[in-house]
């Protein structure tokens, strides 16, 4: 059941990955940028599920229980940003997301929501080693998958993507604050 919820949260967090990586994708890249790409997204993934379970921890001691419905209602706060974002259209000149500045702020932005995940690790009760492996693996292939089919997924696909992953951080908030207050997590 743990992996499960591992798996899940992972998959959620690395829509947009995918989403961004479509993005990439449409103007073709080398292997290196592909690489250079998918290393980045899954550091910046790891390492802000880190922060967030730093800080998790900090919160836990301060708020106790109820700590974890704090780290819940970040997890459905950022994925309701995500669908904000998503139904908006941005306008103006692309941004190179392969390099430099580009690529640093496309790999913060999507792993904004890996804070979130990282505050709420300690109340899932999941390991944290399968959970930052289980999400840098997903995050690599999402990358992969989402830059070599970037081409033919086109732009409708992107925002359909990133406004999904947007529902399912909010699914998977709403849902794990349901099981611990059911006791079933």
């Amino acid at each position: 059941m743990a992996f499960l919820k591992v798996l899940f949260v992972a998959i959620a967090l690395a829509l947009d990955v995918f989403a961004v990586a479509i993005g990439v994708g449409l103007r073709g890249i080398d292997i290196a940028s592909r690489v250079r790409i998918g290393a980045s997204f899954a550091a910046a993934e790891m390492g802000m599920s880190l922060l967030g379970l730093g800080l998790g921890g900090l919160a836990g001691r301060a708020l106790g229980l109820h700590a974890g419905y704090l780290g819940f209602g970040v997890l459905i706060v950022l994925g309701i940003a995500m669908i904000v974002q998503a139904v908006r259209e941005s306008k103006g000149p692309p941004l190179d997301l392969s390099r430099g500045w580009g690529l640093l702020l496309a790999a913060l932005s999507v792993s904004v929501d890996s804070l979130g995940v990282g505050f709420s690790i300690h109340y899932i009760g999941v390991p944290i080693v399968v959970t930052l492996a289980t999400i840098g693996v997903v995050s690599v292939l999402a990358t992969t998958m989402g830059i070599t089919f970037g081409r033919l997924l086109g732009q409708r696909v992107e925002a359909s993507a990133e406004l999904l992953a947007g529902v399912a951080l909010v699914i998977a908030g709403a849902g794990f604050a349901l099981l611990q207050a059911l006791g079933i997590a």
